[in-house]
């Protein structure tokens, strides 16, 4: 199965040296967990995005410094392009940014969260299990990096996992579109390396309770095959 990776931003030039940039961590991910994926990168929040629909099986939205609802043309663009995915029922999965951005094109309401950034290694609840979610888990640990959340649904969505600071921590809508908000592409050292550089932005704090919960074990593999199995079971529908 071929995923349209679409880029809505880059890992800045002083940090690349840990793990590239994020068409590198998705494919490390699931190279390491999923290998019979492949990905075509699009430099979406340069102007790229695929020609067509059936360019690609299935797509994936990265995470970004931007807002969901930022009055910025590639975001506009963007949105447009998950609306027609939507509309065709071509699968797609939303990661952090890309999770806002599948509320916010569809209907639903992004918003800074009342609670501050969510940061660190958080346990995600699995409130509604579903079928595609194998290997089963109640719950999975995942590291975090975010200031918006999702606010309000989309009219036909469904939460599907909460965190203690994000009641919307997993969504889907219909039948072929999933969001999470959290990082499963992230190595340690790269959300070590954003912690430390945002002390000022998030607060002393906070950074020291994120930095100490990443020693905490986390489900990246476990999250990795819940999107294959996801993606390549609304490719078989289409």
């Amino acid at each position: 199965m071929k995923i349209g990776l679409l880029e809505c931003d880059h890992v800045l030039e002083r940090f690349r040296h840990i793990a590239g940039d994020y068409r590198d961590m998705f494919a490390a991910l699931f190279h390491r967990h999923a290998p019979q994926i492949t990905l075509r990168a699009y430099d979406t929040c340069n102007g790229e995005v695929p020609s067509s629909l059936d360019s690609c099986d299935a797509y994936l939205t990265t995470g970004s410094r931007f807002s969901a609802y930022d009055d910025v043309d590639w975001i506009h663009a963007l949105k447009n392009f998950v609306r027609r995915i939507h509309e065709a029922k071509k699968p797609f999965v939303g990661v952090c940014f890309g999770h806002q951005i599948m509320a916010e094109a569809l209907g639903g309401k992004v918003a800074r969260a009342e609670v501050g950034w969510g940061v660190g290694v958080h346990s995600v609840e699995v409130i509604s299990p579903e079928l595609w979610m194998r290997p089963e888990q109640s719950s999975c640990g995942l590291q975090y990096m975010h200031q918006d959340q999702v606010e309000r649904l989309p009219e036909d969505g469904v939460v599907i996992g909460r965190s203690d600071h994000c009641p919307v921590a997993m969504f889907r809508i219909g039948d072929s579109t999933l969001g999470i908000q959290a990082h499963p592409e992230f190595p340690k050292a790269y959300s070590e390396a954003l912690l430390l550089d945002r002390i000022e932005r998030i607060g002393g704090e906070r950074v020291n309770e994120a930095l100490a919960s990443l020693d905490l074990p986390t489900d990246e593999s476990v999250v990795a095959k819940w999107i294959v199995e996801f993606l390549e079971g609304r490719t078989r529908k289409l």
